[in-house]
């Protein structure tokens, strides 16, 4: 009779965690840290991935250390996955999560027709060109392993369809009038198509890829908007930071060990009306 109560068990696995000093990155680096697994805390902000691994080490003792690294810039992703390699001695799971947004919020928000073109490519350098970078570098390493892995990228409900531009009237983040801009959709519509991909390429060499789609994770934004969001979802209510932190588990362990080239979509029902 099989054992299932070591399903979720991460022990002896080493997890590589981009954009892991982000709101959802500590979240899902505890998750993953509390189930046993060591993780290569990885992100451009050197004190964030600093700090966060010296907790992670004391809280949960298991190994955890800080990566530098600008994921939309070859040389600095391939460098950083060589001393995650040398640190750990392998990588068993990449959570492909770091995403960007612009030095100036108000670009990022600038409507479809003035939307400036050098802030496109921007913003597109890091959400998909990152994942690309990344998935590259660490694919190559787990096939060359051949002791398979599991690659989980992060892409969003706007990934799958589009925005429902009403929730935005009167709506404000971080003293700023906020929107969904195309970049952000495209991106990570381009993110499920990787993901895709890399599944069937990877899928002989046992790499699974899936991709993690989250709905809006209430995080600042103004009563209006969590209001109008919460209307527009099944379930009443914008997502809570922590609860990602179970399908990056799921999809991190052996419970998904027959699970490639899908999106695990934790958006409260949004995309079900």
């Amino acid at each position: 009779m099989s054992d299932f109560s070591n399903l979720f068990n991460l022990s002896g696995k080493t997890v590589l965690v981009t954009g892991a000093a982000g709101l959802q990155g500590q979240r899902v680096t505890r998750g993953l840290a509390a189930h046993g697994a060591d993780i290569a805390v990885v992100d451009i902000e050197a004190d964030g991935a600093a700090e966060l691994a010296t907790s992670l080490a004391e809280e949960y003792d298991v190994k955890a250390q800080p990566f530098v690294c600008d994921v939309s810039q070859p040389k600095s992703v391939g460098e950083m996955t060589a001393k995650v390699i040398d640190a750990f001695g392998s990588i068993h799971v990449l959570h492909n999560n770091a995403a960007g947004k612009t030095a100036d919020v108000a670009d990022f928000f600038t409507p479809f027709e003035e939307f400036s073109y050098q802030v496109w490519q921007e913003i597109m350098n890091v959400n998909i060109g990152g994942m690309f970078l990344v998935a590259q570098a660490v694919g190559k390493h787990m096939a060359g392993r051949g002791k398979g892995g599991s690659i989980i990228q992060t892409a969003s409900t706007y990934g799958l369809v589009g925005p429902d531009f009403r929730i935005y009237e009167g709506s404000h983040y971080l003293g700023h009038e906020i929107t969904t801009p195309a970049v952000y959709s495209a991106s990570k519509a381009a993110v499920v198509g990787l993901t895709r991909y890399l599944a069937t390429y990877w899928g002989q060499n046992n790499i699974r890829v899936n991709t993690l789609v989250p709905g809006g994770i209430e995080s600042g934004q103004n009563q209006s908007f969590v209001d109008k969001y919460s209307n527009r979802t099944p379930l009443g209510r914008m997502a809570r930071a922590d609860e990602m932190v179970g399908a990056v588990v799921y999809l991190a362990s052996e419970a998904s060990s027959y699970l490639t080239g899908q999106e695990i979509v934790v958006d409260g029902g949004w995309t079900a009306w």
